[in-house]
């Protein structure tokens, strides 16, 4: 797997670099300026030496030909050409091929000092054509990804202006499930333009319309549901081995039966691990800023669930290596908030078998034991408590053992109940609310942990009531799921107890 642009974006470009473009008949109607056409043929089609020489020694003038300078006599070739939608396109991948080779290029059209505006003539072209068969705006985007990119631009008319429309333009790329092409091209292009970090912040600014369709893909590639809320969170912990099921090599056996038979070079739902690479990479690049992301990252699309589920089926060493780098560098900025989830989700035991195969590339060697040795000291100082507060705070309880044990009820129910000004028990009541339609286990759980509640504080019985934790626990007991109903039944059962015995 390699970053090479994808095939049928270099197939585009070839044959329009093939096709022959009546250059003088385009003078004598003024679609191209003679001052323009010598500098097109200047570098068209000679040897890159000779390309580079012309370039190097005109600067100014290609960035006018290419961006317009400031009077009416110095129009871009772009604007000029407007009309001919064959020049259009022959001058977009003209420029791509020049920013490509000769980076002063692109630092020279960007060059707020040359040219107040260097998008001027290029950005408009991305909403050229609704049409999907027009290739201009994605000729268009990949030349603004090649001039921002190379340049490394950082200005307010880059970051502010062109690359939001840019973003917008490529998740509509990103989001073509029908033609896996275009979306590689489109995650592909996102990830060279996450060269910063004002390029990321914008992109995470974005990210309903930019990480929303990476994350849909990475879920189809998962096996899991892909409409997110409560059914993909259900699904994730499920493909965890977190509700209770056994880990090890036979949890990693069950999730890839989940998936189906892995097709070649493709992963779960027929993604292709190509694509997967290139999306697992722009995660990765936004994983730089995890301090600033991390926690909203997993709270809004349960990744550290989703990341630990594609380690598991990861059928590749690069694949693995970025799931890896990027779960060391979310988990090492967020250690209060996701350390305590990665342990609920098995990652030791996980990162335990993914140690045991032979890797070649020694800095995954290095990331897995420093996350191996991030989570062992995460671990070894938390009592049971503490496993079930974090529990708890994911917003998903499983059969974990504290919820069985007399013995912890009895030696925590009140701590429970003061912790934090009661933030526990009202935490178990907004899990509680929902309706967990894919999950009615979580309803049981909590069910079974507010009736330990009651029969270890029942003074305390109250608190939980003005929760409404007493009308939610009625109205579970008209549910479907037998579990629920017993667990339900069970939980209302203490609290009339303690009502007779109290009067």
């Amino acid at each position: 797997m390699s970053v090479d642009p994808p095939t049928y974006l270099t197939a585009l470009q070839n044959n329009i670099r093939a096709r022959p473009i009546p250059w003088d008949g385009a003078v004598r109607a003024g679609t191209v300026l003679e001052w323009q056409l010598a500098k097109i043929r200047a570098v068209d089609k000679v040897k890159n030496h000779v390309r580079k020489q012309a370039v190097e020694n005109d600067l100014d003038g290609y960035r006018i030909l290419f961006a317009g300078g400031a009077g009416s006599d110095q129009p871009s070739v772009l604007q000029s050409a407007a009309r001919r939608t064959d020049v259009v396109q022959y001058i977009l991948v003209l420029l791509n091929d020049l920013v490509e080779s000769i980076p002063s290029l692109a630092k020279a059209i960007l060059s707020n000092d040359a040219n107040a505006d260097p998008y001027r003539n290029i950005l408009p072209l991305l909403a050229r054509s609704n049409n999907a068969d027009d290739p201009v705006p994605l000729l268009t985007a990949t030349v603004l990804t090649t001039l921002m990119s190379v340049a490394r631009d950082e200005s307010a008319a880059t970051i502010n202006r062109a690359l939001p429309a840019l973003l917008s333009y490529l998740s509509t790329l990103a989001q073509q499930s029908a033609d896996a092409g275009l979306q590689d091209i489109g995650v592909l292009e996102t990830s060279s333009l996450l060269y910063g970090r004002a390029s990321r912040k914008q992109f995470w600014a974005q990210r309903s319309e930019t990480v929303a369709p990476l994350i849909k893909i990475l879920r189809t590639a998962a096996g899991v549901s892909t409409s997110g809320g409560e059914d993909t969170a259900a699904s994730l912990w499920r493909a965890t081995g977190a509700n209770g099921s056994s880990g090890g090599s036979q949890g990693t056996m069950a999730a890839v039966s989940r998936v189906g038979v892995l097709l070649e070079g493709s992963i779960g739902g027929g993604v292709g691990l190509q694509l997967l690479y290139h999306v697992l990479l722009v995660l990765w690049q936004l994983s730089f800023d995890a301090s600033d992301v991390g926690d909203d990252l997993h709270e809004e699309y349960d990744f550290v669930l989703l990341a630990t589920q594609l380690l598991r089926l990861s059928p590749k060493e690069k694949t693995t290596r970025l799931l890896v780098a990027t779960l060391l560098n979310l988990l090492s900025a967020n250690r209060s908030t996701l350390l305590p989830t990665a342990v609920l989700a098995r990652l030791p035991a996980l990162l335990k078998n993914v140690a045991a195969r032979q890797h070649a590339d020694s800095d995954l060697q290095d990331d897995l034991q420093q996350l191996r040795d991030l989570l062992d000291d995460y671990t070894a100082t938390k009592t049971t408590f503490d496993e079930y507060v974090a529990e708890v705070s994911t917003g998903h309880l499983r059969w974990s053992p504290p919820h069985r044990s007399t013995v912890f009820w009895a030696e925590n129910a009140r701590r429970i109940l003061d912790e934090d000004n009661g933030a526990i028990p009202r935490k178990l009541a907004a899990i509680m609310a929902k309706p967990w339609d894919n999950d009615k286990a979580v309803l049981a759980i909590a069910c079974n942990d507010i009736g330990a509640l009651v029969r270890e504080v029942p003074e305390k019985r109250s608190n939980l009531e003005k929760l409404g934790l007493k009308t939610r626990v009625m109205q579970l007991m008209g549910e479907a799921d037998e579990a629920v109903r017993w667990e339900s039944l069970q939980a209302l059962g203490g609290w009339l107890k303690y009502s007779f015995e109290t009067k």
